[in-house]
């Protein structure tokens, strides 16, 4: 008779992969890594996470639910340009957390460039979703080109993910919410 799973073992499981995932790669995590960490059996991971790719799409979208649950806009009043400004000061002050490595969804992407699988789609739509609300956002505003305005930010926002967890990231935090700030008031009419 097959025993009943522990309340919770999905989360564990799913927790302990995320870690391991993140710190690592997904790449270099292997299952029989998982299983062991997270003291769990094979049939286990396996009846809750079918493949790899399976774990790695439900770690993806829960890093998804995380970054929702953090949002730095919360309680701000309908202004546009302070809710960017708010984005990035967000971003910025994640990048300089010690444990920062980047940004899940671009650091699954530069494992798997070409992944056309669920957990490339998830990455794919959440980067997406993330430039359109920049771009949102943007077209909020009373700019000239708000089309340039939106790529400079963004290019602001990869630049804080590209530096995060190297030396000077602290700097690199203050720097792009200064850079914001000077884009935004360059950018009126």
């Amino acid at each position: 008779m097959a025993r009943t799973a522990a309340p919770g073992s999905r989360e564990r499981i799913l927790r302990t992969a995320g870690e391991l995932f993140y710190r690592h790669g997904v790449r270099a995590v292997g299952m029989n890594q998982i299983i062991d960490a997270a003291g769990c059996g094979k049939n286990l991971l396996y009846t809750h996470f079918p493949s790899k790719d399976d774990l790695v799409a439900a770690y993806l979208r829960a890093c998804r639910r995380e970054r929702a649950g953090a949002a730095a806009t919360e309680g701000l009043p309908d202004d546009p340009a302070a809710r960017l400004r708010a984005l990035v000061a967000e971003i910025a002050a994640t990048s300089t957390r010690p444990d920062f490595r980047g940004c899940a969804f671009r650091l699954y992407l530069a494992e798997f460039p070409g992944d056309a699988g669920e957990p490339g789609r998830v990455a794919r739509d959440y980067l997406s979703d993330t430039r359109a609300e920049i771009d949102a956002l943007v077209a909020r505003l009373d700019v000239a080109d708000p089309g340039r305005l939106a790529d400079r930010i963004w290019l602001v926002v990869e630049g804080l993910y590209g530096s995060a967890a190297r030396p000077g990231s602290a700097t690199a935090a203050q720097t792009a919410t200064g850079l914001v700030d000077d884009l935004l008031a360059a950018a009126k009419r």
